[in-house]
């Protein structure tokens, strides 16, 4: 893949909701590594009063609004039921996002930085490489389907039925599992989770320090 030479070494990181993306990027922040998150980026483009906002609640009413902020949960089940729903949405916050994360990327001062976004391979249309044009490698956090379904239920305490519908619009396991330059396997305990990273970690430190040597 091909990217910007001012940003450092780019991981791409990604995985199905409830596999334990922020777990694995909050090990690698306490690692020194900078993360660049792209639902943290979501939160603060439709932050209260944001221009992103209004266009959100033009498109999709105001009932998405309480309190003068997003209701992230009831945008998701309108968006998530309807594929035209969904493709307003990602008209609407997709660009907003992208623009943030490249200034992000460019100002990042770890030897590599991580891309954390949970729609990281869905951003790939047909010639359109997406977000991932921006990374590097691709890390995928891996965890078995009946496994993301109990963890995304307890954590957001949503019916199986809610989450399956989530899944559904995401890329499947198998597909996203092909896209994957390193694997992290989220099925056992949190510490099996580090031991993993850690190894992965002193692998970037040397091809980032590799691809610094080459520019």
């Amino acid at each position: 893949m091909t990217k910007s030479p001012n940003p450092p070494f780019i991981i791409g990181l990604t995985g199905g909701i409830g596999s334990g993306k922020t777990t694995v990027s909050d090990y690698f922040a306490k690692l020194g590594i900078d993360v660049i998150d792209a639902d943290v980026i979501s939160h603060t483009i439709t932050a209260k009063g944001s221009p992103v906002l209004d266009k959100l609640a033009l498109a999709f009413g105001t009932d998405i609004i309480t309190d003068g902020r997003l209701d992230r949960t009831y945008l998701r089940k309108i968006a998530f039921a309807n594929d035209a729903k969904l493709a307003t949405l990602n008209a609407i916050i997709h660009p907003a996002i992208r623009t943030q994360i490249k200034h992000e990327l460019d100002h990042a001062s770890s030897p590599y930085a991580i891309l954390s976004a949970p729609l990281l391979l869905e951003s790939i249309k047909g010639d359109d490489k997406g977000l991932t044009a921006l990374c590097d490698r691709i890390l995928v956090v891996d965890v078995p389907t009946e496994q993301q379904i109990k963890r995304a239920s307890r954590r957001d305490g949503q019916s199986d039925e809610d989450i399956l519908a989530i899944m559904d619009k995401q890329i499947g396991r198998e597909k996203r599992l092909s896209h994957a330059d390193d694997v992290l396997d989220n099925s056992h305990d949190v510490n099996s989770l580090y031991q993993q990273i850690n190894q992965l970690h002193q692998k970037y430190l040397i091809m980032a320090n590799n691809m610094a040597k080459n520019q």
